[in-house]
């Protein structure tokens, strides 16, 4: 009943092709309206991220804003998603994925910036803010910003028993681990970081997404090195398989685009409005600054690790993958790379990748759930279903645990576009002051 009930709600979402008109829709027109933000200031974006002017006092700094979105983004969704999308749409997957990214890092850089003018500072000084805070603004109704903090919970609660699952089934393969003694494993330690201070969060990942990101792609790097005479081939297998005959023929390009789209959001998380929650308490002098920090954050999320992901798989022989799905795939072609080391080396890192997961979603849930309340007994409520669904993600796989993520992502993703347009025009002043006063050494500040 309850499955049945989440494929209806989902097919409205995304079998209507609501949620790719609105995605596609919003990334164009803030790609045109910013004149190209994501391009025209891509060095800029850079030279922020490594900026350490700014003063922090009663927030994080943008580098730690960034790490945090990253580390959420950096996980599941870049491996596990990845698969999915290859195993049900093919290579032509990747461009759609690609297409989603460019045109998100727009949409991710409108929805901070707006979380950085609508953002409030509680009654002990800290700031807080998100996408609930500026869709009640937008919308006019407070229960509008709750119906998203809701929706945000059903998909982190989702993508808590995904993760959970991608972790058991490659220490399984890997190690002959028991799913159930290392979801066991998995409880005790998200237990230990998610019920310790939230404060913490933001100084862990600092230090552990930029090294696991490195020995990731150092990885990769090597595999594309190997193989290096038959990138070009594989990329066009890519090209070939979202745009060619045999798909149209078959009726299967709209499965493929589907394929990339879903999974590239689920991944980048561009317009859903999640990483909002962290964009809105970090420090910079104007909203710009960390709208284009998290823009800079969805190019590396899906043209970068994405598409390292992608490559592990594409360039394996396919008789080495043939009939695997899942992790098994991607582990599967990592043993053809490396041979055991592979296979244990994909079960380790994403081991990291799943707990910086948990841990940035984690943060989000805190900064949406002080939306409705900040009583503690609601983050705790929270903290307990996470455990709950790691379990039951943990021991055994389940189509409904991805339905279940997806209508969170579909319900968010409605409810911040619907937003991010109606506030279009704050937002398009914003760079405009930025552009003429900021990047022309003129100084601006925030209250």
């Amino acid at each position: 009943m309850l499955k049945r009930v989440i494929d209806s709600l989902n097919g409205f979402l995304w079998g209507t092709n609501l949620l790719v008109v609105m995605l596609l829709g919003v990334g164009i027109y803030f790609t045109v309206k910013t004149r190209f933000v994501q391009f025209r200031l891509f060095k800029h974006m850079v030279k922020l991220l490594v900026d350490k002017s700014e003063k922090t006092t009663g927030g994080i700094s943008s580098f730690q804003a960034f790490c945090i979105s990253t580390a959420s983004r950096v996980g599941t969704g870049n491996l596990a998603g990845v698969v999915a999308a290859i195993s049900v749409g093919g290579p032509g997957a990747i461009f759609w994925m690609w297409i989603v990214g460019m045109l998100g890092a727009s949409t991710g850089f409108a929805e901070a910036t707006l979380a950085q003018l609508y953002r409030t500072r509680k009654k002990n000084g800290d700031l807080t803010g998100g996408s609930a805070y500026y869709v009640e603004k937008a919308l006019g109704n407070r229960k509008f910003g709750i119906l998203f903090v809701l929706a945000a919970i059903f998909c982190f609660s989702g993508v808590s028993a995904i993760t959970a699952n991608s972790v058991t089934v490659s220490f399984n393969n890997a190690f002959g681990i028991d799913k159930t003694v290392m979801s066991f494993l998995l409880i005790v330690f998200t237990g230990i970081l998610t019920f310790g201070k939230a404060s913490k969060i933001p100084k862990i990942l600092e230090k552990l997404v930029p090294i696991m990101a490195a020995i990731y792609l150092l990885l990769v790097f090597v595999i594309m090195f190997k193989n290096i005479e038959i990138i070009p081939r594989v990329l066009g297998e890519i090209v070939k398989g979202a745009f060619g005959f045999k798909q149209a023929v078959g009726g299967g390009i709209g499965a493929i685009v589907m394929a990339g789209v879903k999974r590239g959001l689920f991944s980048n998380e561009a317009g859903l409005g999640t990483a909002t929650a962290v964009a809105a308490t970090a420090e910079v002098s104007h909203p710009v600054k960390q709208g284009l920090t998290q823009g800079l954050g969805v190019f590396v999320d899906t043209l970068v690790i994405c598409t390292s992901t992608a490559m592990i798989m594409l360039l394996a022989d396919k008789g080495a993958v043939e009939g695997l799905t899942g992790m098994e795939l991607l582990q599967g072609a990592m043993n053809y790379h490396f041979g055991a080391f592979g296979v244990n080396f994909i079960a380790l890192i994403l081991f990291l990748f799943s707990f910086s997961t948990i841990l940035g979603i984690g943060y989000y849930a805190q900064t949406n759930l002080n939306y409705i309340s900040d009583k503690n007994y609601l983050k705790t409520g929270y903290k307990v279903l996470v455990l709950i669904m790691i379990l039951f993600g943990g021991v055994s796989q389940s189509a409904i645990v991805w339905s279940l993520a997806d209508l969170g992502l579909g319900f968010m993703g409605v409810i911040n576009l619907t937003a991010l347009f109606i506030l279009r025009k704050q937002c398009l002043e914003s760079l405009e002051d930025y552009d003429l006063n900021v990047l022309s050494k003129k100084k601006w500040v925030v209250n």
